[in-house]
């Protein structure tokens, strides 16, 4: 029973740290001509490769609306529903495979995921400024957000061990 309690309290805590630092994340861009670059995304596809897709939705979701409230609060709510459908869909993709695809199912969860960040705040910019063009304005940027979020995620879950000492540490099997 206590290791079990030892596994559930460090889910919750690594649950909560990836939730600060999504928070901590979405606080400042990286400056590129015309707009910013977050890295946000990266701490998203990095928990949803870890956690399973509630805990997952936690961290993208409910992570992105509290950024979101205390820095920018106009997308806040598409924000939840953006990056919490992009974690969970990640989660449940790369959890689903067998243990010898899983880098392959990761790859293509944050692909997946990619496209459902990048559709959903290009729908959600259209509907929050009333106009497409506004949002078809962002795309490159969104797309570039995306992408350097997946690849990051994947590098450091199988290239830098993370994967390896989550499942160490809180005793996991897959």
């Amino acid at each position: 029973m206590a290791d079990r309690n030892h596994t559930q309290t460090y889910r919750l805590t690594i649950t909560a740290a990836l939730m600060a630092l999504n928070i901590a994340m979405s606080s400042f861009g990286i400056p590129v001509p015309g707009g910013h670059l977050y890295l946000c995304d990266a701490v998203i596809c990095l928990a949803a490769l870890l956690l399973d897709p509630f805990h997952a939705f936690v961290v993208g979701g409910i992570g992105s609306f509290l950024g979101d409230l205390i820095f920018y609060p106009l997308p806040m709510f598409v924000s939840l529903v953006t990056h919490g459908l992009q974690a969970a869909v990640i989660s449940y993709i790369s959890h689903r495979a067998p243990a010898r695809y899983r880098k392959a199912a990761s790859g293509i969860a944050v692909a997946i995921g990619a496209v459902i960040m990048v559709t959903g705040y290009t729908l959600g910019k259209a509907f929050i400024y009333a106009t497409p063009e506004i949002a078809m304005i962002k795309l490159p940027y969104e797309i570039a957000q995306a992408g350097l979020g997946a690849v990051l995620a994947m590098v450091l879950c199988w290239n830098c061990g993370l994967h390896t000492l989550y499942v160490r540490l809180a005793g996991q099997t897959s």
